[in-house]
């Protein structure tokens, strides 16, 4: 029988990762279908997403793509308790938050490192790894006096942040002045299901 849901995606991405990380998580079932870069131009995966971008999720006639609009689709979709993305108006800003860090500084600080030093990416190394620093102070202060990023429990925030953060290394950020952040990684490795980041090196 065909998993309903199916994930367009390679696994050395993050934006990937994240995705197949809660769907594990929610304990859905669903078809992992590689999509490597050089399929992106192609007919067929252009009339799944026209920007020509992993990941893309299907679950039935839905095709959505976006891996954060991906996670909050799968929240409200799947999640009956509502604890991944919560209802109240400060829970729900504080996911929130993170979701634009993943896609802000995680993405421009240890995800850019990571494809400029080990996949010869233009772009400039030093300032990428100087913003993940940044970014690592802030959530050291905050995993220092808290085990989860947005609320007492793990939500979409900690989904959303995890894959690029556990790579850091990858892109030369080092990780070893962040005993909280590790901590945090940790946590969520820990989590039933979870397959951690897998490494690029070692790939």
């Amino acid at each position: 029988m065909t998993a309903k849901i199916r994930l367009h995606g390679v696994p050395l991405s993050g934006h990937t990762h994240k995705v197949e990380l809660f769907l594990r998580l929610l304990g859905l079932e669903f078809e992992y279908v590689n999509a490597p870069r050089e399929t992106w131009s192609s007919e067929a995966f252009t009339r799944l997403n026209p920007l020509r971008q992993i990941p893309v999720l299907e679950d039935g006639d839905l095709v959505l793509a976006d891996s954060n609009a991906i996670l909050v689709y799968l929240a409200k979709r799947y999640d009956a308790e509502g604890g991944w993305l919560p209802a109240d108006a400060v829970g729900a800003a504080q996911v929130q938050r993170w979701l634009s860090i993943s896609a802000g500084e995680i993405r421009f600080g240890p995800a850019t490192a990571r494809v400029i030093k080990l996949m010869g990416r233009p772009g400039d190394l030093e300032a990428a790894q100087a913003i993940a620093r940044t970014l690592l102070g802030v959530m050291e202060q905050r995993l220092t006096a808290a085990d989860w990023l947005a609320t007492d429990r793990i939500t979409l925030a900690d989904i959303a942040c995890y894959p690029y953060l556990a790579c850091a290394p990858e892109g030369g950020v080092d990780l070893s002045p962040y005993p909280a952040v590790r901590a945090w990684l940790a946590r969520v490795e820990a989590q039933p299901g979870v397959k951690p980041m897998p490494s690029a090196v070692a790939a």
